[in-house]
């Protein structure tokens, strides 16, 4: 039935009232927070910092309000009716075999595979694309609980040996291990404290890199400094390890050391906190303490990274010197400047987002609109084929070594679980290689829509929306707005099955493309980084009134969502306009601009945000939106669920513990101010269980929120 104006807006007002009526349903008492007086001065500003003793994770009285805030956050979702509905429903709907896109190596195909609900998908192995599928490595049998995870998977060269990573609770942290491939024996090699590195192979061994060991206490909050490149020899203990490459004068620099496939070429990478560019030198390879010779010498705005090698002893390099939206160059050793490399894949007007090689071809991936748009050239430059994709929507893949005849690809979009092709080289067709097969979801069913509004300067910003077919735009459909907006990162078109949940109740999910991500290339980075930061939270802003004025949603059916950095924007705009949303969810978010460069790898993002120390106008530009300083006294927000978790080693949750202190302290008490905290899990859910019961419990707080009775 369809409704008139009038009916909407009477249906509407006490839909609003039944929201404030369920929110207000329980009375929540909050953990009295022990206030200190601390304070630090910046230029001449003093600021308070009461809830520093909070930043301790292991101290007795940190875990004592740890646990006082879950009794009260689980408490409150316990007594949420269709909590457990909500999540058996996410079971059942993630309960379908998940595979990923197979790597081939020599006559072997390794791919992984998740059978519906296993905490960790399994890797495997078989003889060839016919062959019969073999367990390789079971990361379920890691740990009895499921946390400990497999983060990295490397192969020889010859494929004789694999060395690969894990990580126990989520933690940023990982110990590697080798084995045989043929045998698959696991060897007793073992390194330790090896942190944002991969492995890359030389004959019987790998260069890698790691940090010294932390200060017992401190290994998950520690600023990491002195990282250092190694090179490990199979079969030997990691006390033996070859040192490669350490800058004691810059010990918080970042390094690392990549080759060619043919292992005849070395590179080493080389950045610092404050800028966002890299050095990048190479070498032959030889002996390990050999020099390397500079390509970039200097650190600054751009980046560069080695793809291949040529025939005639020349480099492939893509990089964003004066092209922002990036390319590729052909760099001779015997012309060390690299401005006058010859261009091999000029820019274009749309950035690209990704570049993969195989079979002696690039693989270019541009973004149209922020939809993938995929491209064969030869090394060059001659562009051979456009890779025709099913829909608009994300690829990503295509890597595969310099022998190889077929690629495979998985391509995904809001509406299109990812499905994987196999792309032959010399003819430019794709197959259809796997589809998943998800029970009771029909992909017809529901609709994904490309919007464009304007942001508060003019700009005009991408949104994306995804619904189920027949939605009326009455202003009463519950609404999650996600956004990022930060870190050259794209929110491109994917799939999550959890999010059916949503939609099948009739909810809108939608993705605002905001500035600060690589959408639209560096520009379009820059005009939402450090100074201009407050365009990102203009883009969110105007997401939510566009939502509005074209009635797909109200304020109080409108949530926000965003973790990390989306974390951060979700503070910043609930503080900025807390009257546009019904309920908001910042999870593992940077909420403390002032001190986040001491803890773990938080002085890297100095680049993106500035530094409250070293300079004033980013001091007065970081204390002006930082989610936490910036709560208001007496302030009305829309009920708030912040979520952290013990071992998150990238956003420590300190962050997150002392946001919330300082919420519940100041804000009003007519919403739930809540906080939950993950165990054994890190800046993601460590396993499958834990992330369905975190979104399950999310899911049931925004329905509770915005006065949704979910229908099973």
């Amino acid at each position: 039935m369809r409704r008139t104006p009038a009916a909407s807006a009477a249906f509407t007002a006490a839909l609003i009232a039944g929201v404030i009526t369920t929110v207000n349903a329980q009375t929540l008492s909050y953990p009295e927070t022990r206030r200190v007086e601390r304070t630090d001065t910046y230029f001449g500003t003093t600021v308070a910092d009461p809830y520093r003793w909070l930043e301790d994770d292991n101290s007795a009285d940190t875990r004592a309000w740890v646990e006082a805030q879950n009794r009260v956050t689980f408490g409150f979702l316990e007594k949420i009716p269709f909590r457990t509905r909500v999540k058996d429903r996410l079971l059942e709907i993630m309960n379908y075999p998940r595979y990923g896109a197979p790597a081939v190596k020599k006559d072997s195909v390794f791919f992984s595979r998740n059978s519906g609900l296993q905490n960790q998908s399994v890797l495997f192995v078989q003889k060839g694309l016919e062959g019969t599928p073999e367990v390789f490595l079971d990361p379920n049998t890691f740990s009895e609980d499921g946390t400990v995870a497999l983060a990295g998977f490397y192969l020889s060269g010859e494929a004789k040996y694999a060395s690969y990573a894990i990580s126990r609770g989520g933690s940023d942290w990982q110990e590697m291990y080798l084995m045989e491939v043929a045998t698959k024996k696991k060897l007793e090699d073992r390194l330790d404290w090896v942190k944002f590195s991969g492995a890359s192979w030389r004959g019987d061994g790998f260069y890698y890199s790691r940090y010294p060991k932390p200060e017992p206490g401190q290994e998950l909050t520690a600023s990491n400094n002195d990282q250092k490149v190694y090179f490990h020899r199979v079969g030997t203990p990691q006390s033996e390890d070859k040192l490669v490459y350490e800058d004691p004068q810059h010990p918080q620099r970042s390094v690392s050391v990549g080759n060619t496939e043919d292992e005849r070429w070395e590179f080493l990478y080389v950045s610092e906190p404050g800028k966002r560019g890299n050095a990048l030198y190479w070498r032959k390879a030889g002996e390990l303490t050999a020099p390397f010779a500079p390509i970039v010498a200097e650190i600054g705005e751009h980046r560069f990274s080695v793809l291949d090698e040529t025939d005639n002893g020349k480099f492939l390099v893509r990089t964003n010197q004066d092209a922002p939206n990036w390319k590729v160059v052909l760099f001779d050793p015997k012309e060390p400047d690299l401005r006058k490399a010859k261009v091999v894949i000029p820019e274009q007007a749309e950035p690209i987002a990704g570049i993969a090689t195989a079979g002696g071809k690039l693989f270019v991936t541009y973004l149209k609109d922020v939809t993938s748009r995929v491209y064969q050239y030869d090394y060059t430059g001659k562009k051979e084929h456009e890779v025709a994709l099913p829909a608009p929507g994300s690829a990503g893949g295509f890597g595969g070594e310099r022998d190889d005849r077929f690629v495979f690809y998985t391509f995904t979009s809001y509406n299109y679980p990812p499905t994987i092709f196999r792309y032959d080289i010399a003819t430019g067709k794709s197959t259809l290689f796997r589809a998943p097969e998800i029970k009771n979801f029909e992909p017809s069913d529901y609709v994904v829509e490309q919007r464009f509004y304007t942001s508060k300067d003019g700009t005009k910003v991408p949104i994306f929306l995804t619904y189920r077919k027949g939605l009326m735009r009455d202003g009463t459909n519950p609404t999650l707005l996600y956004g990022y907006g930060g870190f050259n990162i794209s929110l491109t078109p994917s799939f999550s099955p959890t999010r059916i949940g949503w939609l099948e109740q009739g909810g809108i999910y939608a993705v605002a493309n905001l500035r600060g991500g690589a959408e639209y290339g560096e520009k379009w980075h820059e005009a939402g980084m450090k100074t201009r930061k407050q365009n990102v939270f203009d883009d969110c802003i105007a997401a939510a009134e566009f939502l509005i004025a074209e009635k797909y949603t109200s304020a109080a059916r409108l949530a926000v969502q965003g973790g990390s950095n989306g974390g951060l924007l979700v503070g910043a705009v609930i503080n900025q306009r807390p009257e546009l949303f019904a309920a908001a969810v910042p999870q593992v978010g940077v909420m403390d601009m002032l001190r986040f460069p001491k803890f773990t790898a938080g002085k890297f993002w100095t680049a993106e945000y500035g530094s409250a120390e070293e300079s004033k106008e980013d001091f007065e530009n970081l204390f002006r939106y930082s989610p936490m300083h910036n709560i208001r006294e007496g302030g009305k927000y829309p009920a708030v669920l912040i979520t952290t978790a013990d071992h998150d080693d990238r956003v420590v949750p300190a962050h997150s513990f002392k946001y919330a202190a300082t919420l519940q302290e100041k804000a009003a008490h007519q919403s739930p101010l809540l906080i939950r905290i993950e165990t054994k899990s890190g800046h993601g859910s460590s396993n499958l269980t834990k992330a369905i019961e975190e979104v399950a419990d999310v899911y049931s707080f925004l329905f509770t929120s915005l006065g949704v009775t979910p229908k099973y």
